[in-house]
């Protein structure tokens, strides 16, 4: 057979003590560093890769990543946190030295995933719905006639549509009764698209959601477009106003946000703050 092939000799590797196999070092490390709804799949040269198994929000822990990629037995990639995974798309993969992992290497590494918790989560989005919130100065339905298309093409992008959808004229009392009744409705999320760009947290948007009961949590957004960003909760549901952003389906900071929104994760100022590296879409 070696001779049909051009071929004399075959090299081989034999283990030596305290050494462990590529494909089952790859396979244990798999298996430590993400949770949610995925699974893992052994693949051809020391390779194990991790995949979405429904609809999900991919959740990275990056400094935990940056530090299990210092070490010299095993290299991660992943999706960008909170991007958007459909079920059967990869969204990590782990790769080892050739041939072996030596035991205390790989002690090493599981420990710091255990100790520190998992570097992904695959974050399921079920039964996701949404509130919409148009908002102009003259007439909220203006809003809804500039932007309901944009608003469609984007949600269905994750899978969802629009469940609870109203129209104000841009004053803080009538936007506030309209973000009231969204909120009886417990959606997953509320957006409010509105024509006008707020001076801050301070203007009738921002104060509307006071007037609600939010709790603003950011702001401002180090992503173009969307730097206008305002992110409020109330309760769990999150509130955001990002405007102009719906006037196209081109990338931008609601596009970034959405999903983690869709799967019910809390997105801190913090991690907003954090979306600088990257934050240029166009």
């Amino acid at each position: 057979m070696l001779a049909t092939e051009g071929m004399s000799e075959v090299w081989v590797t034999e283990l030596e003590d305290g050494e462990i196999g590529e494909d089952d070092a790859v396979m244990q490390v798999a298996g430590e560093i993400g949770c949610g709804s995925l699974e893992i799949r052994l693949d051809a040269g020391g390779r194990a890769n991790l995949f979405a198994t429904e609809p999900c929000c991919v959740l990275i822990d990056d400094e935990l990543l940056r530090q299990i990629n210092c070490a010299a037995s095993m290299a991660i990639a992943t999706s960008r946190n909170f991007s958007f995974a459909r079920a059967g798309s990869r969204i990590a993969t782990v790769k080892s030295t050739p041939f072996a992992v030596t035991q205390p290497e790989l002690d090493a590494l599981k420990s710091i995933v255990k100790e520190r918790g998992p570097i992904l989560q695959a974050r399921p989005i079920r039964g996701a719905s949404v509130g919409v919130l148009y908002t102009d100065p003259a007439a909220g339905e203006r809003a809804r006639v500039l932007f309901e298309c944009i608003m469609r093409q984007r949600l269905e992008r994750l899978g969802a549509t629009a469940n609870f959808v109203l129209a104000a004229v841009e004053e803080e009392d009538a936007v506030a009764r309209s973000l009231l009744h969204l909120l009886r409705a417990k959606p997953t999320c509320v957006l409010i698209a509105s024509t006008t760009a707020p001076a801050g947290p301070d203007d009738v948007v921002g104060r509307a959601m006071l007037a609600a009961g939010c709790q603003i949590e950011r702001f401002l957004a180090p992503v173009e477009p969307g730097n206008l960003l305002l992110l409020g909760y109330k309760d769990d549901i999150p509130i955001a106003s990002a405007p102009g952003c719906f006037r196209s389906a081109k990338p931008n900071v609601v596009d970034i946000l959405l999903p983690a929104m869709l799967s019910r994760y809390r997105i801190s100022g913090w991690e907003v703050a954090g979306l600088g590296h990257g934050g240029l879409l166009a």
